[in-house]
């Protein structure tokens, strides 16, 4: 029932709209007047007053056919990871790839369009099924900041999948790392790096003490860590005052961890100690793990779809965080559903039109298996 040429439509109009991080107006108003059109109940949340952004979370239903079926949302995100403003799409092959100087857009409108398509054919069809909730949301590439701002509660829901990880389709992410944040602040001294350098303390020294013999990149099989901002200075004839870092480490041990993260911690410490400075510290949990019991309904629901259509259902371990983690959190069973989305966050990102129909199938096929009685 999937219209490849309808979905394909959808997906090249809602990647064609520029949607960075707190910025997403214009697209979720084109969605909003979208799902409309489809028959849908339409309904936008406060999201964008809570988070500072000019967007809210969309909440969509498509009313079930099937009394006492669960409740079932997909989810993805509308924003990207940055501008896509005078994106110019190619299609080689059968596979979009962006021909300018942005990215294409398909993290997460390749989720998007898979998943309002399933509930238009679903519409088109009639096929028995339960209520559809469509549940899209803001500024997730900045801290997953829009899900963190939904009420579920009132939502009512029974359980859920996040359209937004990468190949390949008809595998599903049941297990995902904790994420914690640093940011950290070396303080030196100034002094003229020409007449008197003896008299400062160069905070890029003292970091570069810290960061020497650090544990940083692949930690295990499942934790890393990474410095990903380092700046600092005024100017280069003044012996350094001061360098401000940014720093993450991932696991799905939460003592694995907590033991890199006070390593970090002491390593920073012990070098500010040796230089005569202080550091100041801040440690913030970003997200937390999840993991999703192989016979849970959601899980069980998927692996059956999947094998409908001749999918391998493998389920899959990453340290990547996505809504799933929020709205797991906050007691809503959901698992993060494959997509085609290829080299993700680059300008190499891609994605096939083979891919956006087998996630729309897929999700159609979802949405029916999940409204029979025997799961």
């Amino acid at each position: 029932m999937i219209r490849e040429d309808r979905l394909v439509r959808l997906f090249l109009d809602l990647i064609h709209i520029n949607a960075p991080p707190l910025a997403e107006r214009e697209v979720m108003e084109w969605t909003k007047d979208y799902l409309v059109k489809m028959g849908l109940e339409v309904q936008e949340d406060n999201a964008g007053e809570k988070i500072k952004g000019s967007a809210n979370n969309v909440i969509a239903w498509l009313r079930g056919n099937v009394p006492g079926a669960p409740k079932v949302f997909l989810s993805a995100h509308f924003d990207t990871v940055e501008p896509t403003a005078g994106l110019v799409v190619e299609e080689r092959d059968g596979v979009f790839y962006s021909a300018s100087e942005t990215i294409l857009g398909a993290d997460d409108k390749g989720g998007m369009a898979p998943a309002i398509e399933a509930v238009h054919a679903l519409i088109e069809s009639g096929d028995p099924h339960g209520d559809v909730c469509l549940l899209f949301s803001c500024a997730e590439e900045i801290g997953l900041l829009g899900a963190d701002a939904v009420d579920l509660e009132d939502l009512n829901l029974d359980f859920g999948y996040v359209l937004d990880t990468g190949p390949p389709v008809g595998s599903f992410v049941t297990r995902t790392a904790t994420h914690d944040n640093l940011e950290i602040e070396i303080n030196g001294k100034p002094a003229h790096a020409g007449k008197d350098p003896e008299n400062g303390i160069n905070a890029m020294q003292v970091a570069a003490s810290a960061i020497h013999g650090m544990c940083l990149g692949r930690i295990g099989p499942e934790t890393t860590a990474n410095l990903g901002i380092i700046e600092g200075g005024t100017a280069v004839n003044v012996v350094c005052p001061s360098v401000r870092i940014r720093a993450e480490a991932r696991s799905t041990s939460v003592d694995a961890l907590d033991a890199q993260v006070g390593h970090m911690i002491q390593k920073f410490e012990q070098a500010a100690s040796e230089w005569n400075t202080t550091v100041a510290i801040k440690h913030h949990r970003h997200y937390n793990a999840y993991e999703v019991a192989n016979d849970a309904r959601v899980v069980q629901v998927a692996m059956a779809a999947s094998k409908k259509l001749g999918l391998e259902p493998a389920l899959r371990t990453t340290l990547g965080g996505s809504d799933a983690n929020i709205y797991n959190a906050k007691g809503l069973s959901c698992i993060v559903l494959a997509t085609g989305m290829e080299k993700i966050h680059t300008h190499d990102e891609c994605i096939s039109r083979e891919s956006l129909v087998a996630t729309a199938r897929l999700t159609y096929e979802i949405l029916l298996t999940a409204a029979q009685d025997k799961f």
